[in-house]
């Protein structure tokens, strides 16, 4: 895929960076500084909408001539979001909470076209099912650092998140961090219709 106009991704996750660049997109990257506070009384969807949004937003006011891209992910369990540990005991009781359990994982994300100010969001979500974890396991892992900056403390894509998962219903990339499918087919109609051709 050519994207017909500079990309600045508008987040500092490098899981994020490398599946963009997995499907070819040449991009800036450019953290937005935007906090991630609990999701307020909305549905997950919205709150991560609405958060890419805000991502996009504060990036976008900085650029003459480009597409900026947000998104957000956060894990909910029994309508309950799970965002990103802030300390390893908080981690310990994530991983817990999703052991031998099913739960969603949401990503939103918004591409915000400058100097048009035009924009478009979606989402996506995925059905993730734990097998049952012992407490040493969880311990190690938290123990690895690894969960700390990932929604849900876990990453599907690491060496313990990927015997931890049982079943997945959905868009595995969307549990990694960006729902590739979607955002490909996204960018493509959104630079379509700013008159870009494909």
């Amino acid at each position: 895929m050519n994207a017909m106009k500079k990309l600045v991704l508008a987040s500092a996750s490098p899981r994020r960076r490398a599946l963009l660049h997995q499907i070819g997109l040449q991009f800036e990257v450019k953290e937005s500084g935007v906090i991630e506070d609990d999701a307020p009384d909305v549905s997950p969807q919205d709150y991560v909408i609405s958060l890419s949004k805000k991502k996009a937003s504060v990036i976008a006011l900085k650029e003459v001539n480009a597409i900026v891209i947000g998104a957000d992910t956060i894990v909910v369990i029994n309508n309950k979001s799970l965002g990103k540990p802030s300390t390893h005991r908080e981690a310990v009781t994530m991983l817990t909470a999703l052991s031998g359990r099913t739960h969603s994982v949401y990503t939103g994300f918004t591409l915000v076209d400058m100097p048009s100010h035009k924009s478009v969001s979606a989402f996506e979500v995925t059905k993730v099912t734990f097998r049952t974890l012992d407490k040493d396991e969880i311990r190690a892992y938290v123990d690895s650092g690894s969960p700390m900056d990932k929604a849900g403390a876990y990453g599907i894509q690491d060496d313990y998140g990927a015997v931890f998962v049982e079943k997945v219903d959905g868009c595995f990339y969307n549990v990694v961090g960006f729902p590739l499918a979607k955002f490909y087919i996204t960018l493509k109609e959104f630079q379509q219709q700013l008159g870009f051709g494909n």
